[in-house]
């Protein structure tokens, strides 16, 4: 296994005031409001609720984001890159363009439930962040500014990096990035309505066994592909 703890996550610095990796602070904020958003749910959390959940106050938080939204987007952003990393990480020197997809399939659908040796990180709580609360991040007015200020690269990237593996087993599929993305959240949709909302799908999801969406998936993007 990699040495997870000598590996650095990158997330664009515009997304942020301080890197909140560089000070005990930091770490300490992102570590509670990733248990306080699991908790309390994104629309409750805010600020004030974290500074006393950590013993500081508001101000010291604000040194380190200008929102909570700003707080949301570092968080996915984070876990945009660390399946990157992982993607990258189990696929090296796997020839097959069609088993590193199924690779990467099941890593979308069940990353983070193996602790990633981040001490300051609550992998299973921000998994339950990224199902619940992830398109809040871009589903604002503001997403077309924030793109351009670099705030979703890392999703941007790892939607790439996909799309390539697609085109490589059919040069001549003409939506490679389209059928990326829709992997990337339907995966997360379908986790969802299992959970919250389980008129909307046929799955179940018990003690996260997601095998049934996974192969779900496997079909929805192989056949494309065929």
């Amino acid at each position: 296994m990699s040495n997870f703890t000598s590996i650095k996550i990158n997330v664009s610095h515009k997304i942020y005031l301080r890197d909140p990796e560089q000070t005990q602070l930091g770490r300490k904020i992102i570590n509670h409001s990733i248990r306080l958003i699991d908790e309390l749910g994104f629309e409750a959390f805010t600020f004030k609720k974290l500074a006393i959940r950590i013993n500081s106050t508001e101000a010291s938080i604000y040194r380190y984001f200008e929102s909570k939204h700003h707080l949301l987007v570092y968080l996915v952003s984070w876990y945009w890159g660390w399946l990157e990393y992982q993607i990258d990480y189990q696929t090296h020197n796997i020839a097959s363009a069609e088993q590193r997809l199924r690779i990467i399939i099941k890593i979308l659908v069940e990353m983070l439930k193996k602790e990633s040796n981040f001490s300051y990180i609550n992998e299973s709580a921000l998994h339950r962040i990224i199902i619940s609360e992830s398109t809040k991040a871009y589903h604002t007015k503001n997403v077309v500014l924030e793109d351009e200020n670099g705030f979703f690269g890392s999703y941007k990237v790892l939607c790439e990096k996909i799309a390539r593996v697609i085109s490589e087993i059919n040069p001549n599929y003409p939506y490679p990035r389209a059928l990326a993305s829709t992997l990337l959240e339907v995966g997360h949709q379908q986790i969802f309505f299992a959970q919250y909302l389980p008129v909307m799908t046929e799955f179940k999801v018990n003690q996260d066994n997601y095998i049934s969406i996974l192969n779900y998936l496997e079909e929805l993007i192989f056949r494309q592909l065929r």
